[in-house]
């Protein structure tokens, strides 16, 4: 399955539009009303490359736009069409979310959510109401906690989550995935005791006697992770579609799945076939030796159904931030023991990226602390990176300035993920001091350097939708306009770079721009249609941008009253 090259035809897929009075009597999803050209009667349009344009007639053919000219003359010239009509709307290119984790998604919309839990307690509330439904011995699994945002900081221990919960297992991951917390149910599953060493790359906290006190920190995650039962297959296809309906929601086309295995390779294909993958999924693969083999040995995947691209691999450097475990280059402010996790050499990275090179394939390091992002520096260019290859850092979220020149001679994408520095500004600084943060979450400084960045959020570590993004690109201030002037103010971007981020950087950093990322003629018909037009909008409303349409080569995704996708 994974020896050819596979390059499919599109699908043509069925879809409801919005009538003018000359357009076909329009039918519902299903009804078997059809079209594959149509016209959108755009009142704006944001074209992407710095343009806007007002009162014109967009006509798509068979999941590409044909012309874009002005609505009287579109229309005229095109009587017999049906019309999609946004004459009230602004139609942007289709968002991209370039770095996110689907069926971690999926996974999160069946699990208990810890996100935005204000206290240790509360978590425990949530983690104890849903064990109270399960069957003894059922494993409880979540996602989302966040001690920084607790009244007392301490990473939590399992003393007081066994008082509620002794008897289910318990494995519920923080909010960026890079660490957990087990009850002792959970450990004793996993034999985990004082004798129980600490990985490479990975942390075990301890008490004062060695005992662990449930917190497993990145590569130490592993000790529990491998006796949590895996979810069947069907579970599995069932959270991806689930996720892609949901990311469609919210007016993204396309996602840069970072770290797929083969298994969710063949489930977005069956998606694809079956009709139900309403979204593009660039894919990376995870660092595993035999599937790399694999896939190196076949070469990239490019364009399944026009939907499913496989042609990155994802590594990691370090860990996170907010569990201590990004690598600086000197220890964190606040625990001056401590420097972060380094989760592979600078020895591997360079290998793999030299034989992805070799094969065809990008690579996309994770990498959080300035230590982490210099490691992926060097061996991207002991590998002899060019910038052709289109190489990428994942979050560089901390970065000595002395490293710039070399991010941006070597051409090395800066994927970043904008609400990460409105999550993260109430302790970020307290991490890495008030010198280290003027590096941190630099989007300004890399694009004024001349550097390439695409924007994506890391769901479900942050929400999916990608106008609390565009908001934190634009104000560097969270939902209720703190602090006044911005977090770091100079690191602002303007509304148009910030949706060039998730357009036209994104659509580059995929190898995709010929095709997407800009509205023209001969593009994918890839569009997102908001009712209210960005540019226009008070910067701190931005977030509460709403999504009339998502359309994906054509087909309509995604409407404000209904989903067009089955679950």
């Amino acid at each position: 399955m994974h020896t050819v090259r596979l390059i499919a035809l599109f699908l043509v897929l069925s879809f409801a539009v919005v009538s003018c009075k000359t357009a076909p009597p329009l039918e519902g999803s299903g009804s078997g009303w059809t079209a594959k050209k149509y016209i959108v009667h755009a009142g704006t349009i944001l074209t992407g490359d710095g343009e806007k344009l007002s009162d014109q007639g967009i006509v798509v053919s068979d999941g590409r736009i044909v012309s874009i000219d002005a609505w009287t003359e579109t229309r005229s010239a095109n009587p017999e069409l049906p019309v999609l009509d946004a004459s009230g709307a602004t139609v942007m290119p289709g968002l991209t979310d370039a770095h996110g984790h689907i069926e971690g998604l999926g996974q999160s919309l069946v699990t208990v959510s810890l996100v935005d839990t204000k206290s240790y307690e509360e978590v425990i509330d949530r983690i104890a109401a849903r064990a109270a439904r399960a069957k003894p011995g059922e494993w409880i699994l979540g996602r989302g906690w966040d001690q920084n945002r607790w009244p007392d900081r301490s990473f939590p221990t399992a003393e007081a989550l066994d008082r509620r919960v002794p008897n289910n297992p318990v494995w519920v991951a923080r909010i960026d995935g890079h660490a957990g917390l087990a009850n002792s149910a959970a450990m004793r599953a996993a034999r985990v005791t004082a004798a129980t060493p600490d990985p490479e790359g990975g942390r075990i906290l301890r008490d004062g006697a060695g005992n662990p006190t449930g917190v497993f920190i990145d590569a130490a995650e592993g000790l529990i992770n491998r006796v949590v039962p895996p979810a069947t297959r069907e579970e599995r296809k069932r959270r991806i579609a689930a996720a892609a309906a949901r990311i469609a929601a919210h007016g993204i086309t396309e996602v840069h799945d970072a770290g797929v295995d083969d298994t969710t390779v063949i489930l977005l294909r069956e998606l694809t076939d079956e009709g139900r993958l309403p979204i593009r999924v660039y894919a990376m693969l995870g660092d595993d030796p035999a599937l790399l083999e694999r896939w190196f040995a076949a070469g990239p995947l490019i364009g399944y159904g026009d939907r499913v691209t496989v042609r990155a691999v994802k590594l990691y450097a370090d860990g996170a931030l907010g569990s201590r475990g990004a690598a600086l280059l000197e220890p964190y402010s606040d625990e001056p023991d401590n420097s972060g996790l380094l989760l592979s050499s600078a020895d591997h990275i360079r290998d793999v990226a030299r034989r992805a090179r070799q094969a065809g394939f990008q690579v996309n390091t994770h990498a959080i602390g300035d230590r982490g992002v210099r490691n992926v520096i060097d061996a991207y260019q002991a590998a002899g990176v060019q910038p052709a290859d289109r190489f990428r850092i994942e979050h560089l979220q901390v970065m000595a300035f002395e490293d710039l020149p070399r991010l941006t001679s070597l051409g090395i994408i800066a994927s970043m993920q904008p609400t990460h520095a409105t999550s993260d500004m109430p302790w970020a600084e307290r991490r890495v001091g008030p010198d280290r943060i003027r590096g941190a979450y630099a989007w300004r400084t890399i694009l004024d350097a001349g550097g390439m960045i695409a924007f994506g959020s890391d769901f479900p570590v942050e929400q999916v939708n990608p106008w609390h993004g565009i908001h934190s690109a634009v104000t560097r201030r969270d939902f209720s306009g703190h602090p006044p002037g911005g977090w770091y103010p100079g690191q602002r971007l303007s509304i148009t770079e910030a949706i060039q981020g998730f357009s036209s950087g994104a659509a580059y950093a995929a190898f995709e721009e010929d095709r997407r990322g800009t509205i023209a003629p001969g593009k994918d018909a890839d569009l997102t249609i908001t009712a209210s037009d960005p540019t226009l909008s008070d910067p701190q409303d931005l977030f509460e941008t709403k999504v009339l349409y998502t359309i994906v080569g054509g087909k309509i995704a995604y409407t404000q009253d209904r989903m067009i996708q089955d679950d």
